[in-house]
C-alpha cells in the first residue's frame, strides 16, 4: 500500500506494508501470492509487493517468471517517483513553517511525538519534525527506522519488476501519479492528518514483532494473515483514513483494469499486498466490475 514508500498500510499498504519490511534481517525465500483474471481476450496477472527489501531476499518463483515472460505490460503504482520530482511535492505540500508541528499537539501528544522521534533514532530528534505538516512528520517518523536498517527503495519488488520489464523491452505504466499519491495525504483534514500522525506513535512504539509476521505473511503467500495484521486493524482504527487509503484506491485501479481487460493482451499488475488482501481488496472491486479472479498460489 504507497511508493512514496510508507505506513499503515501507506498502505495497511502504506504504513504497514512499508514498515513491515523492518523486520527482514536474514536471507529469505519469499512465495508471495499471484492471481490471475481472464476473459475471452484479455489477461491480467495481480501480483502484491512489498516497496523495500533487502538484496538478499529471493522473491523469484518459475510461476512468475512465466506470468511476467507473457505479459506485454507491466502497471506498478508510481513511475514518476524520481528524487527531484518527490522532494518538490514534499516542499509544495509538506511544509508548514509558521505552525511548528508541536502547536498543533496536546501536551500528551507532544510527549509521544518526543518518544517516538527518539525510538526512531530520528537524526535531529523532534526539531525536524516541527517545520513539517502532521501528513509529512508522520511519514518521516515511519521512515526513519528503515533508513537506519539500510533498506533501499531500489531494491523494492516494484523497482525491480519495472527495471526486469523495461530490460525486456515492454512498457511500464503507473496506475496513479506521484502528485496523486501525495495528495491522498497532503489533501486530508488536519484531524485526519493528525490521527495518522497519532498511529505511527504506535507503530513506532510497538517494534519489529509484529512487522515480522507481516513480512512472513507475504512471503509465505498468506492473504488472510495480511488483511488480519494490517487492512483490518486500519479500518477499525481510523475507518476515514482506510477508506481514503485503500478503498478509494482498488475501486479506482478495478476500473483502470476492467477498461484495460476490454481489449485484446497480457498485463502484469503490482501493487502494495495490503490492496489484495481483506474484504475491500483489489480483486473484491473487480468483481464488482464482473471481473473474477483466481489465486495461482
Amino acid at each position: 500500500m504507497f511508493q512514496f514508500h510508507f505506513p499503515r498500510r501507506w498502505t495497511a499498504s502504506l504504513l504497514s506494508v512499508l514498515l513491515l519490511t523492518l523486520a527482514i534481517i536474514t536471507p529469505a525465500v519469499a512465495h508471495p501470492a499471484l492471481w490471475i483474471a481472464k476473459n475471452e481476450h484479455a489477461t491480467v496477472y495481480l501480483f502484491g509487493t512489498v516497496h523495500l527489501l533487502p538484496s538478499e531476499t529471493d522473491w523469484s518463483s518459475p510461476q512468475l517468471d512465466e506470468a511476467l515472460k507473457h505479459s506485454q505490460r507491466l502497471s506498478i503504482e508510481l513511475v514518476d517517483d524520481d528524487v527531484a520530482t518527490m522532494q518538490a511535492l514534499v516542499l509544495k505540500f509538506g511544509l508548514d513553517m509558521a505552525h511548528p508541528l508541536s502547536s498543533k499537539l496536546s501536551a500528551a501528544d507532544q510527549e509521544k511525538l518526543q518518544q517516538a522521534a527518539a525510538t526512531a533514532q530520528l537524526p535531529g530528534g523532534v526539531s525536524t519534525l516541527q517545520p513539517m505538516r502532521p501528513w509529512l512528520a508522520a511519514l518521516t517518523l515511519a521512515m526513519a527506522p528503515l533508513v537506519q536498517a539500510g533498506l533501499n527503495p531500489d531494491l523494492g519488488v516494484d523497482k525491480l519488476l519495472k527495471d526486469r520489464m523495461q530490460k525486456a523491452g515492454k512498457p511500464v505504466d503507473g496506475l496513479e501519479t506521484a502528485e496523486q499519491q501525495i495528495g491522498l495525504l497532503a489533501h486530508m483534514s488536519e484531524p485526519m492528518q493528525l490521527d495518522f500522525l497519532r498511529q505511527t506513535f504506535s507503530d513506532v512504539a510497538e517494534g519489529p514483532a509484529k512487522l515480522r509476521e507481516l513480512i512472513d505473511a507475504w512471503k509465505n503467500g498468506d492473504v488472510a494473515a495480511i488483511a488480519g495484521l494490517a487492512d483490518n486493524e486500519l479500518r477499525q482504527q481510523s475507518p476515514a483514513l482506510y477508506q481514503r487509503l485503500i478503498v478509494a484506491r482498488n475501486k479506482a485501479w478495478a476500473k483502470i483494469i476492467a477498461e484495460r481487460m476490454q481489449q485484446p493482451g497480457v498485463s502484469f499488475v503490482a501493487v502494495g499486498a495490503g490492496h489484495l488482501a481483506g474484504p475491500d481488496s483489489l480483486q473484491t472491486q473487480l468483481e464488482a466490475q464482473g471481473i473474477t479472479t483466481t489465486l495461482l498460489r
